[in-house]
């Protein structure tokens, strides 16, 4: 709220309602109305009224001889008052992004506090020719100079001059600010003697307490400079995009004439009323000797050249709006900010913070077009993205967007939920993750050391049947049969690599029910994740399908766990806030904790580096290590995908705000482009592909840790493949027609051959038939011919062999989640 504190001149025109309740008519020079006049009238009367009074105050001190009440009336006046405070000034805030540009700002009165250094001269002498030439002069009380402006109101019959001095200025500004509510900022501003009293004591008091210089400093701060601007700085940004100490001549003159009605000399509203104020106060400094005749003439005949750069307080006008939202509601929710929201929105608006964050801009921008660019923020599907980016390690954001403009909801292709985010953070109550959550079952049972291996049968349908939460009681008993409606895989074996990659609803069923639904619940709650409004989550067989509404915010921070070798980090958007002194403020941590064990993360990130090769999401490598997982939620109401390197996890949902289950993508169709039904590799999968190639360009790529051994204790999991046998095939060529295959390659030492010749491959272990990719394969040269020896030649059944392009493999598609299953 815009609050004027000018001069006594200026209180005799504006001594009604605060500023923001009414707009001023024009004011110019030689034009003012009857009402005006007589409104001047009765200010000079009640400015000769006070400066009367003003003349006895200041004889008091000297009247030693006229008795004991004369001398202690004068200790009292000279004494320092109660409640005088020089803090509390508002000033604006500003969140900046990692490499320390600005976000945003936010303040209840625009004002930015500097130095009286970078105030350029020439403005501090505009301002003192015009309120206070005598201002290093005087004490707290400036006698003569309230005779003069008595004198010089009463000879023009308007008020010109103002009999306040500097140091009454500012303090009249500081009880305006200091008031919280219309009932203390009116007795602030009100035309009394006992307020005249009070406000003079508090300039004895500054007068003894601050150098003169200070004061000044203090005053050029907290004046009102019109249109929105408080202090010198900001309104030399606001009218002339320059800071305060480049000021020149016309334009340090211009502010100085705007300090006295802030209202009327507006240039932006009022331009001829500002002009002819900026030209009495050059006439003021050259009366005054400060300035030569000549050139405030010439500079008087220049015309006011503004350009205008208005700052906007919030996070409409951000960049990144809601990462700078995000930002904006931890400081307003979290307690460590202050004990009430009052209290913490004061901080914000009023506290003159430096609010440094970790949004990253390179991959802030990666992720927008990459978002955009598959989801456009006014498509025709009414469909909306939304993605986070976390880095391993830290917890920190380094990137969160939303394919829409933060605003009214009324407005097609605005909001102000925050998709990628909590409620608490964002007013977003979430999204059913979908099969992402398959990845906390997967973790749990590397946990129990369940090796690549193990194989559990995954049936067309399965009906949950036994499974206990975390207290201990029988859930979804009742439920009916879940299958696997997508793809109708099913009916035979999987391991925990293959049914991962294939992310097959029943095989994570019954391998959900063999570690546990509790543990299950637990390694995820482990890893941060619960509901996006708050609650815990929810436990029912049909946990590890992801029903539970989460937000990609915590998504990316759970996956980012196992980038980070099992680090768990609560995402943090906040590195480091300082107030206006320069004094740092206590921020929330990402409370760092190792959540599982180094082992059990590698272990994950090694079957899920799969699900980028040969699984669900086949095709959407990064040209680096990477690993992630495909989630599609039931009826295609949804879509994820969640991935990570050891730099940086990101998370993407693809739905629409309306509801998902009301307006399902089982046959999409967006701005000429149809897919048919979205799977969690159709759109987000290319979204979070394209974002981290973007928000990467500049990473060296990092790898990740081989998993401990004992886990390829009963293979690595792959489904077997043919074998090709390459017995009597030079070693060479064997071992490269093998490689081809998938398989490693070993030689051992040589053996006796009478079938095979020399250096030609005699036996191979495992023999022909199947064997799992990856497996090695050991070849055992002949050591030379024997009787009837196979001599390789031009006709040899194996020569060297060339071979094309390994065919595609078509993966199944995802499997969609059920909905849980509630107890009858």
């Amino acid at each position: 709220m815009p609050i004027e504190a000018g001069n006594d001149g200026g209180d005799a025109l504006d001594d009604g309602a605060p500023a923001p309740a009414r707009r001023p008519r024009r004011v110019l020079a030689g034009s003012t109305t009857r009402a005006e006049k007589a409104r001047a009238i009765r200010g000079l009367g009640a400015l000769g009224g006070l400066a009367g009074l003003l003349v006895a105050l200041m004889l008091l001190p000297t009247a030693c001889t006229a008795g004991v009440g004369a001398r202690d009336a004068a200790d009292w006046f000279e004494s320092e008052p109660d409640g005088l405070s020089t803090s509390g000034v508002p000033q604006r805030s500003k969140i900046l992004a990692a490499d320390g540009s600005t976000l945003a700002t936010f303040f209840y009165q625009n004002r930015v506090d500097v130095p009286l250094d970078r105030i350029a001269p020439v403005a501090r002498r505009a301002v003192l020719a015009i309120e206070d030439n005598r201002f290093y002069q005087h004490g707290a009380i400036d006698s003569q100079g309230t005779l003069r402006a008595l004198a010089s109101n009463l000879t023009s019959g308007q008020v010109t001059q103002g009999g306040s001095g500097i140091t009454q200025q500012l303090v009249k500004n500081l009880l305006l600010t200091q008031a919280d509510s219309a009932a203390e900022q009116q007795a602030a501003k009100e035309v009394t003697a006992a307020r005249k009293i009070r406000e003079l004591r508090y300039a004895v008091a500054l007068e003894k307490r601050f150098s003169k210089d200070e004061i000044l400093r203090r005053y050029l701060n907290i004046a009102y400079y019109g249109d929105g601007a408080y202090g010198i700085e900001a309104a030399s940004r606001h009218y002339f995009s320059k800071p305060a100490a480049r000021l020149n001549l016309a334009e340090a003159a211009m502010l100085a004439g705007v300090v006295r009605y802030p209202y009327a000399y507006d240039p932006v509203h009022h331009p001829e009323a500002a002009r002819e104020r900026r030209d009495i106060v050059l006439r003021r400094m050259a009366d005054l000797g400060w300035l030569g005749r000549d050139v405030a003439d010439r500079t008087a005949a220049q015309p006011i050249k503004l350009h205008v750069q208005d700052v906007k307080s919030g996070c409409v006008s951000s960049k990144a709006p809601f990462f700078c939202d995000y930002v904006q509601r931890e400081i307003l929710t979290n307690p460590v900010f202050g004990a009430t929201a009052g209290d913490r929105e004061k901080l914000l608006k009023r506290g003159g913070l430096t609010i440094r964050t970790t949004l990253d801009w390179r991959a802030q921008r990666a992720a927008q077009r990459a978002v955009d660019g598959h989801v456009p923020r006014r498509n025709s599907a009414r469909k909306a993205a939304a993605e986070a980016m976390v880095q391993p390690g830290t917890g920190e954001i380094k990137a969160m967007v939303v394919d829409r403009k933060l605003g009214s909801d009324r407005v097609r292709g605005k909001t102000w939920i925050n998709f990628a985010a909590d409620a608490s953070h964002g007013s977003s109550i979430g999204m059913q993750a979908g099969s992402t959550f398959k990845v906390f079952t997967l973790a749990a049972a590397l946990e129990e050391d369940l090796p690549f291996g193990t194989r559990l049968m995954a049936p067309r349908s399965y009906t949950p049947v036994g499974y206990r939460d975390c207290k201990g009681r029988r859930v979804g008993d009742a439920s009916a049969s879940l299958r696997n409606s997508a793809d109708g895989e099913g009916g035979r074996t999987f391991s925990l690599v293959t049914g991962t990659h294939h992310s097959v609803n029943t095989f994570f069923l019954a391998l959900e029910k063999k570690v546990g639904l509790c543990e299950t619940v637990k390694m995820a709650e482990r890893l941060g994740m619960k509901q996006a409004s708050g609650k815990p989550l929810e436990q029912y067989p049909s946990f590890t399908l992801g029903f539970n509404p989460v937000s990609p915010v915590r998504l990316a921070a759970a996956y980012a766990a196992f980038g980070a070798r099992g680090r768990y980090c609560s995402p943090v958007a906040i590195r480091q806030i300082t107030d206006a002194s320069g004094h740092k403020l206590k921020v929330p941590g990402a409370g760092c904790e190792q959540a599982l064990d180094r082992g059990v993360a590698d272990a994950v990130n090694h079957v899920l580096r799969g699900v980028l090769t040969k699984g669900t999401a086949r095709g959407m490598g990064i040209g680096r290590p990477a690993a992630g997982k495909t989630g599609t939620v039931d009826n295609f109401s949804a879509a994820w995908f969640a991935g990570y390197t050891p730099d940086l996890a990101a998370a993407v949902w693809v739905g629409d705000p309306r509801g998902g289950y009301k307006y399902p993508m089982d046959s999409l169709c967006m701005d000429g482009e149809c897919y048919g039904a979205v799977f969690g590799a159709t759109i987000p999968a290319p979204i979070w592909q394209q974002s981290m190639e973007g928000a990467l360009a500049e990473t060296p790529a990092a790898s990740f840790h081989e998993p401990p051994s004992h886990y390829f204790s009963e293979g690595s999991g792959e489904d077997k493949v043919k074998l090709p046998d390459v017995r009597g095939m030079r070693v060479g060529a064997a071992a490269a027609r093998l490689r081809h295959a998938g398989f490693r390659v070993a030689v051992g030492g040589s053996v006796t051959s009478t079938a095979y010749r020399e250096n030609t491959v005699a036996e191979m272990s495992p023999g022909p038939g199947s064997a799992e990719p990856g497996d090695t394969v050991t070849l055992r040269p002949s050591r030379g011919p024997g009787p009837g020896a196979h001599d390789p030649g031009p006709d040899d059944p194996f020569p060297q062999p060339t071979f094309g392009p390994e065919p595609p493999v078509t993966p199944s598609p995802e499997l969609p989640t059920i909905p849980p299953a509630r107890p009858g």
